[in-house]
């Protein structure tokens, strides 16, 4: 939230009890009437706009006069007028920019001024005389003439000007008025009205951890209150209460009470999973939850801002971030523990996310555009059935040799030394020293083998596997060797239906059909398994989720002594394979040229020049090593990574959410005709509205999502199936079980 200086502006405690009526200062309202808002301060109609016109500048004109009184509160004033604070903050750096005929029109009034002041001055001149455009062009003195474009354009700008002035005066009459003076604005009948206009309910807001800031930038949050449930005959996004009393059940919520157990962070954790259910990405998406019945969603006396959300999460970030994903993912792990003597699976992967801000950050391999982009890499671990189990940031874009152990290790600690685990990951990991290493710690694995190996005849592949509705050759033959005394594995043969030869090797007592399953994917076609689904969650992950989202955007610079790669020994390297190009092309152009062909001294010019810039770069490569400490290179003092704090916060809840999502996507696929269309169905019912029914007992939800008759019989017996396991809401101090049900068609 904005302040207008270090004191925090206090909020006020305004019910707006009549309706079509906002409060947004003790002197000032907008009152809604015959489809137009009008704006009051003290007592007096100051102005009035069209919520519904396109052509909004007269209301910002309003909103920016008013936001230059000392004691207004921003949020108040754009709650009243019907925007966001993020967009008042704009419209107030641009009138502080370009004046205020910027806000009245922003497409004019933001064209660049290509007028110096002494031409500006003698233009508006012949303005105030009364001369237009055509006139004013005519009329101008010799010399530094200008088009009559250019004198429309400023007459334009003129013109706005006096516009925004006419509307602004009596505004800032108005406001002068009222700072003096007790007036009730527009009745005196409203006991809370009458509160708020004598000054008697303004409060400063309670000492909160509230008010803590977001990222190192100073502003405060209006403090959120607990609300006990309250029933309704329509409440929006209800379906997303299946999210937040399923993330309860997974213990989400009792590790963050032990970590902080105000009530504003568990509504600020409330507001993003709901977010997230309804098809929200970042933490912005709280905004869309701002519906009438959000207070009763939320259980909270107000609907939390963005802003607001942001701070309170980050408060909790610097602190226990970290904390809170190791305690989720040991949560998370322990149920993907196998059942039998067979290993619990885990597929480890890489997943660059990009990034395009202003801020210099190290580049890493994005294998989805096949070249190096600015961003972060993140190594994620999923179980068999492809959900997450935690995230690890990597800012130095770290290879997965140098991830592979470190996760095992994690893994280790998290099940135990009798677990048998299991990892599957690419030919990325597959170098001998990782395998070796892997093998001495006691996990098991299986991964592609790097090329070159050697090619079978197609006779040597005596069985066959299904893939995926596939029939692949199959051959184990003696195991691999490593070199170097560090021992051999497993290596499984594949045969392709196109011919080709695929490779894997393994440390595992697990026969190769397993082992090919785990790696490639089992005998059903519809049947989603193998490596792919990582991937897949990958994608969904971004798509549904927001995983590449930035969510925290502080920085920290690149501690001294950090190696990277040498930016000068790259522009070396490209300058001299284009150097390398130049030269053969013109040794080739030479050599078709006769001896006596006109041609042929320019193509020797050309020839001497790239032999001239080869050279003289050969000689400065050297010089240039390959990497080298940030200090020593170009990028000192530029180069800069993201602090991971607030990200993996909200990564944790993301994670959550979506085994929650996987959960209940498992449960209604057998009842849908359309197995593959369970996590649509899902996401529609998360965002379904609803009727609310509170009794001692429990708390009934009959829910109205959009859905086909055959959704309908299948979400029905969903509902059963979860209003089976108990579930309660968050907050709810009598935790009284959830009873979903489907509203009749």
């Amino acid at each position: 939230m904005e302040t207008h200086a270090e004191d925090t502006v206090p909020r006020l405690p305004i019910a707006n009890s009549q309706p079509g009526i906002k409060w947004f200062w003790r002197h000032g309202c907008v009152v809604e009437r015959d489809g137009r808002k009008e704006v009051f301060v003290g007592g007096a109609l100051i102005g009035w706009f069209d919520p519904k016109d396109s052509d909004r500048g007269r209301r910002n004109v309003l909103l920016v006069t008013l936001a230059k009184e000392p004691t207004m509160h921003f949020g108040h004033l754009a709650a009243a007028f019907g925007i966001g604070e993020e967009y008042l903050r704009r419209l107030r750096r641009l009138e502080e920019r370009h004046g205020l005929a910027a806000v009245l029109l922003p497409a004019m009034g933001c064209a660049k001024r290509d007028l110096d002041e002494n031409k500006r001055r003698e233009l508006r001149r012949l303005f105030e005389a009364g001369w237009n455009a055509a006139d004013a062009t005519r009329r101008q003195r010799r010399g530094k003439r200008v088009s009559r474009a250019t004198v429309q354009r400023e007459r334009r700008r003129w013109e706005l000007e006096r516009a925004s002035e006419a509307i602004a005066a009596p505004v800032a009459a108005a406001i002068t008025s009222a700072a003096g003076e007790q007036l009730a604005l527009f009745t005196t009948e409203n006991a809370a009205a009458e509160r708020v206009v004598s000054g008697e309910a303004m409060e400063s807001e309670p000492s909160d951890p509230g008010t803590a800031v977001d990222e190192g930038r100073a502003g405060a949050v209006i403090a959120l209150t607990s609300r006990p449930v309250i029933g309704g005959p329509v409440v929006q996004n209800v379906g997303s209460w299946m999210m937040l009393a399923m993330a309860e059940r997974d213990g989400l919520h009792g590790e963050i009470a032990e970590l902080d157990d105000a009530n504003a962070t568990r509504i600020a954790i409330d507001a993003v999973l709901a977010a997230l259910a309804i098809g929200q990405r970042c933490v912005e998406g709280v905004r869309r939850l701002q519906t009438p019945t959000a207070p009763q969603l939320l259980r909270a006396d107000h609907a939390p801002t963005a802003s607001g959300v942001r701070r309170r999460l980050w408060q909790l970030a610097k602190e226990h971030a970290a904390t809170l994903m190791a305690r989720m993912s040991e949560r998370y792990l322990d149920a993907a523990r196998a059942g039998d003597d067979t290993p619990a699976v885990f597929y480890v992967d890489n997943h660059m996310r990009p990034y395009t801000g202003k801020h210099v950050v190290r580049k890493g391999w994005r294998m989805q555009d096949k070249r190096v982009q600015p961003g972060t890499s993140d190594y994620y671990v999923h179980d068999e059935d492809g959900r997450p189990m935690f995230r690890i940031n990597t800012p130095s874009h770290d290879s997965l040799s140098q991830r592979l152990m470190p996760i095992a290790t994690r893994l280790r600690e998290a099940l135990g030394p009798d677990e048998r685990i299991l990892l599957a990951f690419d030919r990325a990991g597959s170098h001998a020293n990782d395998m070796v290493a892997l093998r001495d710690g006691g996990f098991e694995f299986v991964a592609y083998e790097r090329k070159p190996y050697s090619l079978l005849a197609g006779s040597a592949f005596d069985h066959t596997v299904e893939v995926r509705g596939e029939t692949y050759g199959l051959h184990e033959h003696r195991l691999k060797n490593l070199g170097r005394k560090r021992g051999r594995v497993r290596r499984i043969s594949l045969r392709t239906p196109d011919g080709n030869q695929i490779n894997l090797l393994a440390i595992s007592t697990l026969p190769p059909e397993a082992l090919v399953g785990i790696l490639l994917g089992r005998e059903d076609k519809d049947d989603p398994s193998g490596r792919w689904l990582q991937e897949n969650g990958f994608k969904h992950g971004n798509e549904r989720w927001g995983i590449n989202q930035l969510d925290g955007r502080k920085v920290a610079p690149v501690p001294a002594g950090t190696i990277i790669p040498n930016p000068r020994r790259r522009r070396i390297e490209r300058a001299l394979t284009i150097a390398w190009a130049d030269e053969g092309r013109a040794r080739c152009a030479l050599a078709k040229l006769k001896p006596v062909d006109a041609r042929r001294e320019r193509v020797e010019a050309d020839l001497a020049d790239a032999i001239e810039r080869r050279v003289h770069l050969e000689l400065m490569r050297p010089l240039a090593p390959k990497r080298a400490p940030v200090e020593d290179t170009e990028l000192a003092g530029k180069l800069v990574a993201h602090t991971g704090e607030l990200k993996m916060l909200v990564d944790t809840l993301r994670v959550v959410a979506s085994n929650i999502e996987a959960d209940l996507a498992e449960q209604i696929a057998p009842h849908l005709r359309r197995p593959r269309e369970a996590k649509k169905v899902i996401g529609n019912l998360f965002a379904a509205p609803g009727r609310v029914d509170v009794t001692s007992r429990e708390i009934r939800v009959r829910l109205a999502p959009a859905a086909n008759r055959s959704e309908r019989v299948a979400i029905q017996r969903l509902l059963a199936e979860v209003t089976a396991q108990l579930l309660v809401l968050p907050g709810d101090a009598r935790r009284r079980p959830l009873r979903f049900e489907l509203q009749p068609s």
